[in-house]
């Protein structure tokens, strides 16, 4: 088979791993790779595909290397008029048999449209926001997650230092796996996630327990926020910026500014929000998510053997398995209810 990869969305780490297992296992058994350049930017114009053979020199090392050595992009051939016309004939124009789609959710619904147009396509979940539908791990989490751990760590030295109030902005438009996983495992005194809307009553009790705090130890408090919590009030916060895919620019936004603003208003405490933005994406891949890429590279080559199109590999239960790409497209994954009740003990 003469096999195409692309990444598309937001880079994060894993990628490479995830590209180095496809090329590696699929180089032993014959087949040939075809790196697609830009996600399905490089698809969208038929007369010149953008795209670059890939054998195991050329994947050599890229494992310990964060992003992706194919470039990616937020474009959406669903959004396209002819785009995924323009998909399947460079498709062809490549000479390719079949393609994995590395994605997220908007990724995925691509995939998924070119597969229920016939096309050979086998998908990888990735996302450091790890809410893809249907599977429990995302690429590129557990090294965010470890990230916005390391950094509430040493905020919380120089926080406890000057007896102030922090605010950390995590990544997490529609889920707060990131700031749940970093702001348990950094201990902090509050975390928001957009699963759990935050009104006034929520907003009152923050408030006093950050008051409560001045008298605890050195007096200091840290709240994690995800960036797609909205406000009870007015913030001032808002955005015309969106990306192809629709979404709200929340680079843009600046939930975490608003919260700090907020809080040092009611309190008349010192407050001070730290923003980790595109910090929580970079940098090299965990042993996880190296250990995940490669699995999940090696399982989409071989469902490709078998002839199953269509699917995306996922882990369930530490097993990883095939979920039907239709049942993807267009649903996230929210924080799991287990992970609210040890927030709501914990904080």
């Amino acid at each position: 088979m003469r096999i195409g990869v692309l990444t598309g969305g937001g880079d994060c780490p894993g990628l490479n791993p995830a590209i180095r297992a496809v090329v590696v296992r699929a180089s032993a058994a014959g087949h040939e790779v075809v790196g697609i350049l830009d996600g399905w930017k490089g698809l969208a114009t038929p007369d010149a595909p953008a795209s670059r053979p890939l054998d195991r020199a050329a994947v050599n090392g890229i494992h310990a290397r964060g992003g992706t050595i194919l470039g990616s992009s937020r474009t959406n051939l669903l959004k396209r008029e002819g785009g995924l016309e323009a998909a399947e004939a460079s498709m062809r124009a490549l000479g390719l048999d079949a393609l994995i789609a590395i994605g997220g959710d908007d990724t995925l619904s691509v995939a998924a449209g070119l597969a229920a147009r016939g096309a050979a396509i086998t998908a990888i979940p990735k996302t450091m926001d790890n809410d893809v539908w249907g599977t429990e791990g995302c690429l590129g989490f557990d090294t965010a997650a470890n990230i916005v751990t390391e950094a509430i760590d040493r905020i919380q030295t120089t926080t406890a230092s000057h007896h102030r109030v922090a605010v950390v902005e995590v990544m997490g438009r529609d889920a707060g796996w990131v700031a749940a996983w970093g702001g348990i495992a950094g201990g902090v005194d509050a975390i928001l996630v957009p699963e759990v809307p935050l009104d006034a009553v929520g907003l009152d009790a923050i408030i006093a327990r950050i008051t409560a705090r001045r008298t605890v130890g050195d007096g200091s408090s840290i709240v994690v926020i995800s960036e797609g919590v909205k406000l009870p009030v007015s913030s001032g916060a808002t955005t015309t910026a969106l990306d192809e895919f629709g979404h709200p620019r929340l680079d843009k936004v600046g939930v975490g500014d608003a919260l700090a603003e907020l809080l040092e208003a009611r309190t008349g405490l010192e407050v001070r929000c730290t923003r980790l933005g595109h910090l929580q994406r970079g940098g090299a891949p965990s042993a996880a998510d190296r250990v995940l890429g490669a699995r999940y590279g090696v399982a989409a080559v071989a469902a490709l053997e078998a002839g199953h199109f269509g699917v995306m590999v996922a882990l369930r239960a530490g097993a990883i398995v095939e979920v039907p790409l239709a049942e993807v497209g267009g649903r996230n994954r929210g924080l799991d209810p287990a992970y609210h009740a040890v927030v709501e003990a914990l904080t």
